[in-house]
């Protein structure tokens, strides 16, 4: 018998989500009765606002959404998004230059997809999402990481930049607020980045589902508000996920020039087709509905974001930049590496986050999904006594 043909080589190759597999790992001890405090998942605690539910539930009485709708999305969610849009990134755009996508990720695979060719380098600023050199990677990209560290407050510089700049650098990812260091960067560095992409023709894909959770009177300014002369070449990715704790619902999107466009809603009609026309109009809802849920919210990230970087920095060897935006903070935890603690001597953040979950029950996310070792990624979207009791955990593990 003729032995099998192997499976894909590209599939193959793409690593399993760190933060999917430690927040699963953190359930299932959970549901054991282990008493897990979990800083893993990047998804809100709170349960959708009531009015969006109901928009659902009223889609559901109309026929025609248990038919096809266009693959890019339900027209009138489309002029939301582009309102959307214009109010918070200042890019007036058309309708038809937005496909809507099951949820934030299919919305960066592809615009990976659309701009990039196989061989071609992809700037990307780390620490970065564990999700996007996977998706340059399937869009046969090479990821050239450019590190920034807690001493940058995690922001990469125009001088980094260059520095990795080849003439096979044809993409550069933007992302602020950042997941997972919460870093925003000022309008002044977000112009200069963008000048810099300008001055030599380099696409940016701009994620910015983050871009309404900011604290301490910031704001998130886009790329393409920043250097509107951009947006011929700039991808902006966003969606309800984070700002209206919408996560399972499933609704993101992309925007951008009407070529890019174009070909991915061209993949998009071979890949998904439409998405769910129930979550369409709940994610229009959110959209168009009132805000004021969605500030609570906010307010409550807030205040965790406070209580957490000032727990964090009780412990001697962590050193804590105070993130301004998404809902999670990013120790730099060199300074407790090399020393045995709990009688295990750790070596890296991977071993560190490990000795957290075995010894003090404390789930967290190790700095290697995210690029170098020596950092941990903690989210604050949990409730405030689990917080604070997870913080008393590592404060006597460490103390």
């Amino acid at each position: 018998m003729t032995e099998r043909a192997p499976l894909s080589r590209k599939l193959s190759a793409i690593a399993e989500s760190a933060t999917l597999k430690v927040d699963a790992k953190a359930k299932a001890l959970q549901a054991a009765g282990r008493p897990v405090i979990s800083y893993a998942a990047g998804e809100p605690d709170f349960t959708t606002p009531q009015f969006i539910v109901d928009a659902a539930a009223e889609a559901l009485r109309d026929p025609a959404n248990f038919r096809y709708t266009p693959a890019a999305g339900l027209p009138v969610l489309r002029e939301a998004i582009a309102a959307k849009t214009f109010r918070d990134s200042g890019l007036e755009v058309s309708p038809t230059q937005i496909i809507v996508t099951n949820g934030g990720k299919q919305a960066v695979y592809q615009a990976f997809q659309a701009v990039v060719n196989p061989g071609d380098e992809v700037l990307l600023p780390a620490p970065y999402w564990t999700t996007y050199p996977e998706a340059i990677a399937l869009a046969d990209g090479i990821p050239v990481t450019v590190f920034a560290g807690a001493d940058q407050d995690y922001k990469v510089t125009v001088d980094q930049l260059e520095a990795a700049r080849t003439d096979k650098t044809t993409a550069l990812v933007f992302v602020s607020p950042s997941n997972p260091t919460g870093s925003v960067y000022t309008a002044e560095e977000t112009r200069e980045i963008g000048e810099w992409a300008l001055e030599h023709g380099i696409w940016v894909i701009s994620d910015e589902i983050y871009q309404n959770l900011v604290y301490e009177g910031k704001r998130a300014v886009s790329i393409v508000e920043a250097v509107p002369d951009l947006a011929g070449q700039t991808i902006l990715v966003n969606g309800v996920a984070k700002t209206y704790a919408m996560t399972g619902w499933r609704v993101g999107w992309m925007l951008g020039p009407a070529d890019a466009i174009k070909v991915a809603a061209n993949l998009q009609s071979h890949l998904s087709s439409n998405v769910n026309n129930i979550a369409q109009r709940a994610a229009l809802a959110a959209l168009t509905g009132p805000q004021t849920e969605a500030e609570q919210m906010r307010s409550a990230f807030d205040r965790r974001r406070t209580i957490i970087v000032a727990e964090l920095a009780k412990i001697p060897g962590i050193t804590v930049p105070n993130p301004l935006g998404a809902f999670y903070v990013y120790p730099d935890v060199t300074g407790l590496l090399g020393r045995e603690w709990a009688g295990t001597t750790v070596t890296t953040s991977l071993e560190l986050a490990d000795l957290l979950l075995d010894t003090a029950e404390v789930a967290v996310v190790p700095g290697e999904a995210f690029g170098p070792s020596g950092y941990l990624r903690l989210s604050y979207a949990l409730g405030d006594d689990a917080l604070l009791e997870g913080m008393r955990r590592l404060q006597r593990l460490f103390a």
